[in-house]
């Protein structure tokens, strides 16, 4: 009766420890649909979170994070330098219009249209809609992206004609380079 036990209790234990459920990979494509999605869910209709919250690095490749943080940093100062002068009341140098998306006014929707994936870079083809005025604009930018050691990140963004600069990184430096002078 005791042999019975014992391996009743063996089979037991065995029965009742569970596999590790392993979760399920996501294709790359997947992966950058997500982090495109985080990007302009999360920044993209005011430039008032990319003030309000630390530059993710979990989103932003080592490059693109220290260009926003460098951008952020001249405007944070230029608001201080123009507190601080004898004409407190001068506008001082702030990110204006949306800075992810070719349009100053920013889209009131975007569909990402196609992921291209090349080794240890990709490119997200990204459709936008602005219909808050007449005529509606429509508008591709695309979000470049790199695979490093911790996932892919958004690198760059390739602006559409209609806006202003070339690129995001351009416009950072511009930027920066406006509030040193």
């Amino acid at each position: 009766m005791k042999k019975l036990f014992l391996y009743l209790g063996i089979f037991l234990f065995f029965v009742s420890c569970k596999k590790q459920e392993t979760q399920p990979t996501l294709s790359p494509d997947a992966i950058i649909n997500e982090k495109v999605n985080e990007l302009y869910t999360q920044y993209g209709k005011s430039n008032e979170a990319i003030y309000n919250q630390p530059i993710s690095e979990d989103l932003f490749s080592k490059d693109l994070k220290k260009a926003l943080e460098e951008a952020i940093n001249a405007s944070k100062a230029d608001i201080e330098k123009v507190k601080k002068s004898d004409h407190p009341d001068e506008k001082p140098l702030i990110f204006e219009g949306a800075i992810f998306s070719s349009l100053y006014e920013g889209f009131t929707s975007y569909k990402i249209k196609s992921v291209k994936i090349q080794d240890k870079t990709a490119e997200a083809l990204v459709a936008f809609e602005y219909n808050s005025a007449s005529p509606k604009e429509t508008w591709m930018d695309t979000v470049h992206l790199i695979n490093t050691e911790k996932g892919w990140k958004i690198d760059n963004i390739t602006f559409d004609k209609i806006g202003n600069s070339k690129n995001l990184k351009t416009r950072l430096t511009e930027f920066v380079q406006s509030a040193q002078q």
